[in-house]
């Protein structure tokens, strides 16, 4: 052993287990060992430098070390809070009762914004005004009846094309009109007659869209109520045949009536004059109506030119194949169909106050008591399809394609409205 004023060095059998520092060896005492990529001691070297040789050892510079310094860091929020009292489940029920009180609030002042039908389905009066249902109830049900097939009409009507062009994209999505607010103003276009401009401010789309929206729905609606069977039977009629008609007109089986239709004129001058008018330079179409005795419409024909006469209209609408041997049609004295009738042994009535509804008021006055309920009756019956304004001015061009299945349409509609008494 080795003893110094600074230090002692007991020297051991060095074994193979044992370690020494690579301090103590000169830079020549080391070789590279390729097959293990480490350096290592050439064999017989010995340890030479010690701290009494005085050797300064190299300090080696630490790389990569970090200092550490203190950070603020978010302390993680509790998902409960347990010092907080708990609320009850009285006040929870009541926070959300004044949640639902607060939202439905809003949801009726957006409702009272928009015109919809849901916004007039608690006034009746209203509702009826502009659709001609007596209650929000039946109007429902006939569109929950048409809705399945509705749906694919609009896929339908997605797909048609524009003098051979596509449609854009924001034409066919009927500007985020629903298909029952399509519905609806369809009936607003029809029982009310408001205008296509009027239609658009209100339901904040395009006239192009109401359009659109009103000629679809005409053909929609006439494929889906023309498969109905309308024409009643004989048996029908007279069982629902009201006191005045069995008192007076027991055998009647229908009354016909001609209705006009104004078109606007067609810009070419080639105008047919049959159909010209003076009505605000229009075209006159003409149709006939059957109604029962009861009030419902049971025969409408197609629209024909203006000028055609009751006795060729009557011939050219079929219904003369629907009547029956022994049936009474009643008509007022235009109806100069005598002997088309007798061909088939049907009998014609034509009532004094049928005539006088194109005379004079003071004529009028003059019906008797007892055709008073009757003449009433009748005219409720025949003045229901006229309720359906669209008739009162004259159409625009855009819907001449459609005229035939918008009068037909609201021909049928007028079943919805309940019973004339």
């Amino acid at each position: 052993m080795l003893t110094g004023y600074f230090f002692s060095v007991t020297f051991k059998q060095i074994k193979s287990g044992v370690g020494v520092c690579s301090k103590h060896f000169t830079g020549d005492c080391f070789r590279w060992h390729e097959d293990s990529q480490k350096r290592g001691l050439v064999p017989g070297s010995v340890p030479q430098l010690f701290p009494w040789n005085k050797v300064a050892y190299v300090k080696i510079p630490l790389v990569n070390i970090v200092s550490r310094r203190p950070e603020d860091m978010p302390a993680p929020l509790a998902d409960h809070d347990y010092v907080k009292f708990p609320v009850s489940v009285a006040e929870q029920l009541e926070a959300a009762q004044r949640e639902i009180a607060k939202l439905t609030e809003e949801n009726y002042e957006l409702l009272a914004s928009r015109f919809c039908l849901q916004r007039f389905q608690d006034d009746a009066n209203l509702l009826t005004f502009y659709t001609g249902f007596q209650d929000y109830v039946t109007l429902k049900c006939v569109y929950l009846s048409l809705e399945p097939t509705a749906e694919r009409l609009q896929r339908w009507s997605q797909a048609q094309t524009v003098t051979g062009q596509e449609m854009s994209r924001a034409a066919l999505q009927a500007e985020n009109l629903s298909l029952i607010d399509q519905f609806f103003l369809f009936l607003c276009r029809v029982r009310e007659g408001a205008s296509e401009e009027s239609l658009a401010e209100r339901f904040h789309v395009s006239p192009s869209t109401v359009s659109r929206v009103v000629t679809t729905w005409a053909n929609y609606l006439f494929f889906m109520l023309g498969s109905l069977p309308v024409w009643l039977h004989r048996s029908a009629v007279s069982e629902m045949m009201p006191q005045c008609f069995k008192d007076t007109y027991p055998r009647t089986r229908v009354i016909l009536d001609c209705t006009e239709v104004h078109m606007e004129r067609a810009s070419s001058k080639k105008v047919n004059p049959e159909n010209y008018s003076n009505y605000n330079g229009s075209t006159t179409l003409k149709g006939l109506m059957g109604v029962s005795p009861s009030g419902e419409i049971t025969f409408v024909s197609s629209l024909y030119e203006g000028s055609i006469s009751a006795e060729e209209i009557t011939k050219r609408s079929g219904i003369l194949s629907l009547l029956e041997e022994g049936d009474e049609v009643m008509a007022d004295n235009s109806f100069l169909i005598s002997d088309l009738l007798s061909a088939i042994n049907v009998s014609l009535v034509s009532p004094p106050f049928l005539n006088q509804r194109r005379k004079s008021i003071k004529q009028e006055a003059s019906t008797t008591q007892s055709n008073a309920k009757l003449k009433a009756h009748i005219e409720r019956a025949l003045y229901r399809i006229k309720q359906y304004q669209i008739f009162d001015g004259v159409l625009p061009r855009s819907l001449l394609g459609s005229v035939n299945q918008l009068w037909y349409v609201c021909a049928m509609l007028t079943h919805f409205q309940g019973s004339l008494s």
